[in-house]
């Protein structure tokens, strides 16, 4: 098993700590990881983006070309990104933001109102972490609890936010399984 997923969108929607949750939880269960950031020299505002590369074999390379996962959180992501997606593979899209749908017919997508979802949980700034609960339990990577150990141990020393981001993860996994 190998899953490459590209996070991308601007700097301060919390895409770099959405691979970084991915990352943590999933070598807390026992994978190999790879986690390449890229981010533009004004951070907030500015383009942000990074790769993860979950496999239960050794990975060969950080670099992923053609990922199988796209989270697109505002639509310059989705433009730039949507044509390296594999065929067959599964876009997220931020629906708070991105009205548009994909142009490609050959991808799966999930459009996930992440603003909203959040300000449910009572976490409006949330979203990356609604977010990221979408996208394991859609792809199955992680499961509600190694996704909320990710997210503690990425995010360690923060604990003053593990409860609400844990809200909001389980928003996302809850959107996933109830459609709504």
């Amino acid at each position: 098993m190998i899953t490459r997923t590209t996070f991308a969108g601007f700097g301060g929607q919390g895409v770099l700590l959405m691979g970084y949750v991915l990352s943590h939880g999933a070598m807390h269960k026992g994978l190999n990881i790879t986690y390449f950031p890229s981010y533009g020299a004004e951070m907030r505002g500015g383009t942000a983006n990074c790769t993860v590369t979950v496999s239960d074999k050794k990975i060969a390379s950080p670099v992923a070309s053609n990922p199988d996962v796209l989270v697109a959180m505002n639509g310059p992501s989705l433009d730039k990104f949507e044509p390296t997606i594999i065929k067959g593979g599964l876009i997220f899209l931020n629906a708070s933001l991105i009205s548009e749908t994909p142009s490609r017919t050959d991808v799966e997508f999930l459009q996930v109102p992440i603003v909203e979802l959040a300000k449910e949980v009572g976490n409006a700034r949330g979203g990356n972490m609604v977010m990221i609960g979408a996208v394991c339990a859609k792809t199955g990577l992680l499961s509600l609890e190694e996704t909320v150990e990710g997210m503690q141990a990425a995010m360690k020393g923060k604990d003053k936010f593990f409860e609400a981001n844990q809200k909001a993860i389980e928003r996302g996994f809850a959107f996933v399984k109830d459609g709504k």
